[in-house]
């Protein structure tokens, strides 16, 4: 790992030097393709109720609208005073329950976490005081030794040992996953909670286990691999706790050892290896630690924007938008020679229609949804322009 540490250092080294450069036509691209999805996100906002993708017949879902919050907000040219962003503060507000989750009967965790980031960045006493709360709440979804919070499958607390530890699910059933966890994560990190904190150390385990790599990864679903990248789950569904089959939503893949040996292990994906290694840099984890080295080296050995990697066309504006985080966060700006925030400008910039909204690829987790693509668009703009 010594080699890679230090080619991994000298990279974020060079990087930060000249952290953010696109040139004035990137720029430019940029702030249009930002302008066009704003103006269409606008005109989609829900006229009575401020949200967005709000139905009268279904459960409201505040992580849209926070999620379009997050990338108008990154916007240069918008703030906190914008009437769009005052009309979808007040609504995240109008969702906050009782004991300080935002949600409305479903998928507590991501609703609330995505929208605690969002109430983050704005400068507002009930703002802050819901993302203070919500983090609370946030707090005992997180299985570990010391949450007394019953789980479908999982009563009370559990020890380090079992697959579930640090992880986060959907809510008070369902197994963790690295996407929930990770959107925790994202909320642990935009409410300036310390990553000395043990809700930090408590995700590290669990995200150990979610990365293909045996140095650092101890289940036996992972012996022998040395991809670096990350999967779904550390079990398959709730019948399956033992902690040797885990989840990839990408399936498996023949790995070769050192000693020719062909070993089938599931398969490290997009999305999730960039929601782990920005996981991993938001919990302030040394460059050269092998974690680290192993899932830049994946990023490396599997750059491009023409797909998700291992899924294809799936998820891909998620898979946008979790790598502009995670790069913009790592403050890197190219990949082998490739300016990956000029080159993301213009991939989203093929992809957007001149009214502001983007072309569906794939209905696979809700991308067939015009409001959560666009607001993962313009989320991955904000954070390539940064």
């Amino acid at each position: 790992m010594k080699t890679a540490a230090i080619v991994l250092m000298s990279v974020l080294c060079a990087s930060i030097v000249n952290a953010g450069v696109i040139d004035s036509e990137h720029k430019q691209r940029a702030q249009m393709v930002s302008s066009r999805a704003i103006d269409y996100l606008t005109s989609r906002q829900h006229f009575v109720t401020g949200g967005w993708d709000d139905f009268p017949d279904e459960p409201h879902m505040p992580a849209f609208t926070a999620l379009v919050l997050q990338g108008m907000l990154l916007d240069p040219t918008v703030d906190e005073k914008n009437g769009a962003v005052i009309l979808g503060t007040r609504y995240l507000l109008e969702q906050v329950n009782e004991d300080g989750s935002i949600h409305d009967g479903i998928l507590p965790s991501y609703n609330t976490a995505i929208s605690i980031s969002a109430l983050s960045m704005i400068q507002d006493t009930k703002a802050m005081a819901a993302s203070i709360n919500g983090m609370k709440f946030l707090r005992t979804l997180q299985y570990s030794n010391t949450n007394s919070t019953s789980f479908e499958g999982v009563e009370g607390p559990i020890d380090i040992t079992h697959p579930y530890f640090g992880g986060v699910g959907y809510g008070k059933h369902g197994r963790p996953d690295l996407s929930n966890l990770s959107f925790f994560v994202d909320a642990l990190h935009d409410t300036g909670v310390s990553t000395n904190d043990a809700a930090y150390q408590r995700a590290q385990v669990f995200l150990s286990r979610v990365q293909m790599v045996d140095e650092v990864n101890e289940m036996d679903y992972a012996d022998g691999s040395d991809q670096g990248g990350f999967i779904y789950a550390t079990v398959p569904d709730l019948e399956s706790v033992d902690g040797k089959a885990g989840q990839s939503q990408a399936g498996t893949i023949v790995e070769i050892t050192e000693a020719g040996e062909e070993l089938t292990r599931l398969q490290s994906y997009g999305s999730m290896t960039y929601a782990g290694f920005k996981s991993l840099v938001y919990a302030d984890i040394d460059p050269e630690d092998p974690r680290m080295v192993s899932a830049w080296k994946w990023i490396e050995a599997n750059y491009t924007l023409e797909e998700n990697p291992g899924l294809g066309e799936q998820g891909y504006y998620y898979y946008l938008c979790t790598m502009a985080r995670a790069l913009d966060a790592f403050g890197v700006d190219e990949i082998n020679g490739h300016n990956w925030r000029e080159e993301m400008i213009d991939k989203i910039y093929e992809l957007q229609f001149p009214n502001g909204a983007f072309k569906v690829l794939n209905k696979r987790w809700m991308e067939e949804n015009d409001v959560l693509i666009a607001a993962y668009a313009l989320i991955a703009i904000g954070h390539a322009a940064h």
